[in-house]
């Protein structure tokens, strides 16, 4: 099936579908389907090469403060699940907006995010180049801050899932920001069949490609 991600025409605001939200559908167009909402913006998602279960980031809104709030990594266990947005950001309470609601009744992010760090791509690496603890990592390719009094991001963080839960949030190649001066920004990851990993940076027009050689 297709899946398509549309995100929210705001910065944070109450909207009725088909924002927020993703949708799967037969190649065909039939068949549409409501997969996850409660979402403010998607670009990567991926599935878990054994659950089958689908996973992916979701940037947070702007306008908070530089710490809240995070982005997040989100794992969709039932189709219809509701993530929160714009009631709970970051598996918080917004308390400025939109009415009292409990967050325990919509889905908790699997793994909380560096705010503002615009979560794009990421992958679950699938190869057998790279040793094979990594084969437990998703690979998170992060964009870069805008709204923030300091940059923060411009790297690939990994998130180690055992058992299907996120258990840690790590960087795995970074070096893009100097100081607050970029030169580069991740947006997309893609494991190659030989096991290596591509790196997409559309700041310096560029594709880097991660490789490992055994000792």
């Amino acid at each position: 099936m297709l899946y398509t991600p549309i995100g929210v025409p705001c910065d944070i605001c109450d909207v009725d579908e088909p924002y927020g939200a993703i949708h799967r559908m037969n190649l065909d167009g039939t068949g549409i389907e409501l997969v996850a909402r409660g979402i403010r913006n998607t670009v990567g998602f991926d599935w878990h090469p054994e659950t089958g279960e689908l996973w992916f980031t979701d940037n947070g809104n702007d306008a908070m403060g530089d710490e809240i709030p995070p982005d997040e990594l989100n794992r969709v266990s039932n189709i219809g699940d509701h993530f929160g947005f714009p009631y709970c950001l970051g598996g918080f309470y917004n308390e400025t907006r939109y009415g009292q609601y409990d967050c325990s009744q919509f889905v908790a992010p699997a793994q909380l995010l560096e705010a503002h760090t615009a979560a794009l791509g990421m992958r679950f690496y699938t190869g057998d180049m790279f040793p094979e603890a990594y084969q437990e990592y998703v690979f998170i390719a992060e964009h870069g801050s805008r709204s923030r009094s300091e940059k923060v991001g411009y790297r690939v963080m990994m998130v180690h899932i055992v058992d299907d839960f996120a258990v840690s949030y790590d960087v795995f190649a970074d070096g893009w920001l100097q100081g607050q001066q970029e030169w580069g920004r991740p947006v997309d990851i893609f494991v190659m069949p030989d096991g290596a990993m591509l790196v997409s940076d559309d700041f310096a027009g560029a594709i880097y490609r991660i490789s490992y050689q055994a000792p």
